[in-house]
Protein backbone atom coordinates (compact mmCIF):
# COMPACT_ATOMS: atom_id res chain seq x y z
CA UNK A 1 0.00 0.00 0.00
CA UNK A 2 2.82 2.62 0.64
CA UNK A 3 4.71 1.80 -2.30
CA UNK A 4 3.94 3.53 -5.92
CA UNK A 5 5.05 4.75 -9.01
CA UNK A 6 7.02 7.61 -9.76
CA UNK A 7 5.41 10.63 -8.22
CA UNK A 8 3.52 13.19 -10.58
CA UNK A 9 4.76 16.58 -9.65
CA UNK A 10 2.25 19.55 -9.97
CA UNK A 11 3.06 23.34 -10.78
CA UNK A 12 -0.75 24.17 -10.87
CA UNK A 13 -4.01 23.27 -9.96
CA UNK A 14 -5.17 19.67 -10.42
CA UNK A 15 -8.54 17.53 -9.27
CA UNK A 16 -7.45 16.11 -6.36
CA UNK A 17 -9.39 14.98 -3.61
CA UNK A 18 -7.22 15.03 -0.60
CA UNK A 19 -4.32 16.72 0.44
CA UNK A 20 -2.09 14.62 3.02
CA UNK A 21 0.36 17.57 5.39
CA UNK A 22 3.16 15.60 6.90
CA UNK A 23 1.71 15.53 10.17
CA UNK A 24 -1.05 13.01 8.92
CA UNK A 25 1.63 10.87 7.23
CA UNK A 26 4.37 10.14 10.50
CA UNK A 27 1.48 8.01 11.59
CA UNK A 28 1.48 6.26 7.90
CA UNK A 29 5.21 5.28 8.65
CA UNK A 30 5.44 5.23 12.37
CA UNK A 31 3.06 2.99 15.12
CA UNK A 32 1.11 6.11 16.69
CA UNK A 33 -2.58 6.06 17.99
CA UNK A 34 -3.65 7.30 14.92
CA UNK A 35 -1.99 5.28 12.63
CA UNK A 36 -5.40 2.51 12.05
CA UNK A 37 -7.80 5.81 11.13
CA UNK A 38 -5.32 7.40 8.90
CA UNK A 39 -4.55 4.01 7.12
CA UNK A 40 -8.13 3.66 6.42
CA UNK A 41 -8.64 7.17 5.08
CA UNK A 42 -5.77 6.60 2.50
CA UNK A 43 -7.14 3.02 1.97
CA UNK A 44 -10.47 4.53 0.75
CA UNK A 45 -8.54 7.31 -1.41
CA UNK A 46 -5.10 6.16 -2.18
CA UNK A 47 -4.12 9.38 -4.50
CA UNK A 48 -2.44 11.23 -2.09
CA UNK A 49 -1.36 15.05 -2.65
CA UNK A 50 1.49 16.13 -0.88
CA UNK A 51 3.93 19.53 -0.78
CA UNK A 52 7.65 19.56 -1.99
CA UNK A 53 9.31 19.23 1.24
CA UNK A 54 7.05 16.94 2.99
CA UNK A 55 9.79 14.19 2.53
CA UNK A 56 12.03 16.58 4.73
CA UNK A 57 9.09 17.44 7.46
CA UNK A 58 9.20 13.21 7.78
CA UNK A 59 12.34 13.04 7.91
CA UNK A 60 12.69 15.59 10.50
CA UNK A 61 9.79 14.30 12.60
CA UNK A 62 11.33 10.98 12.80
CA UNK A 63 14.32 11.91 13.60
CA UNK A 64 13.27 14.32 16.71
CA UNK A 65 11.39 10.75 17.58
CA UNK A 66 14.57 8.80 17.79
CA UNK A 67 16.64 11.79 19.47
CA UNK A 68 13.85 11.80 22.10
CA UNK A 69 14.03 7.63 22.47
CA UNK A 70 10.43 7.33 21.04
CA UNK A 71 11.60 5.02 17.88
CA UNK A 72 14.82 3.17 17.52
CA UNK A 73 17.45 3.81 14.66
CA UNK A 74 16.16 0.88 12.93
CA UNK A 75 12.85 1.76 13.18
CA UNK A 76 13.37 5.28 11.73
CA UNK A 77 15.34 4.03 8.96
CA UNK A 78 12.60 1.37 7.98
CA UNK A 79 10.09 4.18 8.30
CA UNK A 80 12.40 6.66 6.13
CA UNK A 81 12.35 3.84 4.02
CA UNK A 82 8.77 3.86 3.71
CA UNK A 83 8.74 7.35 3.51
CA UNK A 84 10.98 7.03 0.07
CA UNK A 85 8.28 4.76 -1.34
CA UNK A 86 5.37 6.53 -0.78
CA UNK A 87 6.66 9.73 -2.04
CA UNK A 88 7.43 8.30 -4.99
CA UNK A 89 3.51 7.44 -5.04
CA UNK A 90 2.01 10.90 -4.26
CA UNK A 91 1.38 14.02 -6.76
CA UNK A 92 3.03 16.63 -5.35
CA UNK A 93 3.36 20.62 -5.62
CA UNK A 94 6.41 22.12 -6.35
CA UNK A 95 8.10 25.01 -5.23
CA UNK A 96 7.36 28.10 -7.26
CA UNK A 97 6.65 31.77 -7.18
CA UNK A 98 2.79 31.42 -6.57
CA UNK A 99 3.52 28.81 -4.12
CA UNK A 100 5.97 31.26 -1.73
CA UNK A 101 3.83 34.70 -2.55
CA UNK A 102 0.88 32.74 -1.10
CA UNK A 103 2.20 31.32 1.71
CA UNK A 104 3.99 34.93 2.59
CA UNK A 105 0.19 36.15 2.83
CA UNK A 106 -0.49 33.25 4.89
CA UNK A 107 2.15 34.21 7.46
CA UNK A 108 0.47 37.75 7.59
CA UNK A 109 -3.21 36.43 8.50
CA UNK A 110 -2.61 33.36 10.34
CA UNK A 111 0.02 32.23 13.66
CA UNK A 112 1.90 29.78 11.22
CA UNK A 113 5.48 28.33 11.11
CA UNK A 114 7.23 28.77 7.57
CA UNK A 115 6.81 25.39 6.63
CA UNK A 116 3.18 25.38 7.57
CA UNK A 117 2.79 28.35 5.24
CA UNK A 118 4.18 26.95 2.38
CA UNK A 119 1.51 23.52 3.36
CA UNK A 120 -1.29 25.65 3.31
CA UNK A 121 0.02 27.82 -0.12
CA UNK A 122 0.80 24.26 -1.71
CA UNK A 123 -2.52 22.98 -0.60
CA UNK A 124 -4.28 26.36 -2.10
CA UNK A 125 -2.99 26.27 -4.83
CA UNK A 126 -3.96 22.32 -5.66
CA UNK A 127 -7.24 24.04 -4.64
CA UNK A 128 -7.26 27.07 -7.42
CA UNK A 129 -7.79 28.91 -4.54
CA UNK A 130 -10.89 27.27 -3.66
CA UNK A 131 -10.47 25.34 -0.81
CA UNK A 132 -13.92 23.83 -0.80
CA UNK A 133 -12.61 21.64 -3.40
CA UNK A 134 -9.79 20.07 -1.71
CA UNK A 135 -10.02 18.01 1.95
CA UNK A 136 -6.86 18.27 3.63
CA UNK A 137 -5.45 15.39 6.22
CA UNK A 138 -3.79 17.46 9.24
CA UNK A 139 -2.82 16.18 12.83
CA UNK A 140 -1.47 19.86 13.33
CA UNK A 141 -3.77 21.87 15.49
CA UNK A 142 -2.27 25.01 14.26
CA UNK A 143 -2.25 24.68 10.93
CA UNK A 144 -5.55 22.38 10.60
CA UNK A 145 -6.98 26.03 12.16
CA UNK A 146 -5.81 28.44 9.56
CA UNK A 147 -6.96 25.64 7.06
CA UNK A 148 -10.26 25.61 8.23
CA UNK A 149 -10.31 29.52 8.08
CA UNK A 150 -9.21 29.59 4.42
CA UNK A 151 -12.41 27.62 3.84
CA UNK A 152 -10.73 24.13 4.01
CA UNK A 153 -12.93 20.53 4.94
CA UNK A 154 -9.82 19.21 7.28
CA UNK A 155 -9.92 15.84 8.54
CA UNK A 156 -8.36 14.85 11.80
CA UNK A 157 -7.71 11.29 12.91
Amino acid sequence: MLCGSTAQRIDEAGSFVRFWDASAIIPLLADEPTREQLLELLEADPEMLAWWGTPVEIASALARREREQLLTADEVEAALESARALADSWHEIVPSATVRRTAARLLRVHALRAADSLQLAAALIAANHDPATLEIVCLDARLATAARREGFKVLEA
